[in-house]
């Protein structure tokens, strides 16, 4: 299992229905994106930072961990937005306005990224499959990603003991033998993914699999308090957004 789904499986808000943490999720996904950058993203920020390190209860390693590689592809984005190619100044110089675009579209996917990062932490993938059937989404989809689901973490499982297998027969020493033991751990997964999509079909047929996976899920009542505070929450956010534009330079 991954570290962010551990994660959401002990997560304080673990019980609650998911479609409360949807809407707090991204819901600030959404202020990060339409509000003006400066200050929005950076209050949307600051209020997504304080609900998951505070009544989400999130732990900041975990989150830095898990925030890290979005934040990479955010810098990324970034990066070529402070060069301007050809024109007056040569075939690649700096972009007049480059900082202040790329600082507005850091601040941007950033604050984005954390709303998103917000429902992950404290929501299952287990727990908002099921429920997409009620949504409208067809049985035959939600199936597919509920065994995909549980495809991805045999196969990592497989792979990580194979590669330790290879690690502890010097597979890793040299570069040549990096690369053979890449190609056999790619073989061995390929295998391995074909061997388990047919043990888990015969395990459904066995099971009298008749086009539909049932799964009990536990009751969670939409909380109104939670939705009415999610509410106030983002208009708050929106309300100061357009009151400070209006002071701050």
């Amino acid at each position: 299992m991954l570290p962010i789904d551990a994660a959401a499986h002990s997560s304080r808000w673990r019980r609650r229905h998911p479609s409360e943490k949807a809407a707090l999720g991204f819901g600030l996904t959404i202020c990060a994106v339409c509000l003006p950058p400066w200050p929005g993203a950076l209050l949307v920020a600051a209020a997504t930072l304080a609900v998951l390190l505070g009544p989400a209860g999130v732990p900041g390693r975990q989150l830095w961990r898990a925030f890290r590689v979005p934040l990479g592809f955010c810098v990324t984005g970034a990066v070529p937005l402070l060069f301007a190619v050809g024109g007056p100044g040569g075939a690649v110089a700096w972009a007049p306005d480059g900082p202040v675009h790329a600082g507005e579209l850091l601040l941007r996917t950033a604050s984005a990224s954390l709303g998103v990062l917000l429902f992950a932490f404290t929501t299952p993938v287990s727990d908002v499959l099921p429920r997409l059937v009620r949504a409208g989404v067809p049985a035959p989809v939600v199936d597919v990603a509920l065994v995909m689901y549980r495809i991805v973490f045999l196969l990592l499982d497989a792979q990580a003991k194979v590669r330790q297998a290879q690690a502890a027969r010097l597979g890793a020493t040299t570069r040549a033998a990096v690369w053979r033991s890449l190609a056999g751990l790619g073989a061995t997964s390929f295998v391995r993914a074909f061997d388990r999509a047919q043990r888990l079909q015969s395990g459904l047929a066995g099971r009298g699999y008749d086009g539909t996976l049932r799964v009990l899920l536990p009751g969670a009542p939409v909380s109104r308090p939670f939705l009415a505070a999610t509410g106030g929450l983002l208009a708050g956010l929106v309300a100061l957004t357009l009151v400070l534009e209006r002071f701050l330079p």
